[in-house]
């Protein structure tokens, strides 16, 4: 089921995937390893193995191909949605705090996916 309404991002999103580690931002020792289905400046779609009530803070490694290493965000989840019964969720996140290094490799992959023609 996709969305029909009306767009309400502030800023594009690229339909990539990219590798990104994951975990609740309190609990240290469980980290799990997925991909995010689309990003942008403000946020992403990342599909997970478990369903987060909204609110909930991740810690994400995103892997991007403009800088070898993963850039480290703090996300909070606006959505949780069942893919598979029991196994696959979807789950938007809103990026909370990004500095200004970290947002120009995000800005700098958007655009490179977008005049490609890979929304």
């Amino acid at each position: 089921m996709s969305y029909t309404g009306p767009e309400r991002r502030k800023s594009s999103r690229i339909g990539i995937h990219f590798i990104v580690s994951y975990r609740v931002y309190e609990e240290e020792n469980n980290i799990d390893i997925s991909q995010a289905k689309n990003l942008g400046l403000g946020g992403m779609l990342l599909t997970t193995n478990r369903l987060f009530p909204p609110g909930t803070k991740l810690a994400l490694e995103i892997r991007l191909p403009f800088d070898p290493h993963p850039l480290t965000i703090i996300g909070e989840v606006l959505e949780s949605n069942e893919v598979i019964k029991e196994l696959i969720y979807d789950t938007r996140l809103l990026f909370l705090a990004v500095d200004a290094k970290h947002k120009n490799i995000m800005s700098k992959t958007v655009d490179y996916f977008l005049k490609k023609g890979e929304s």
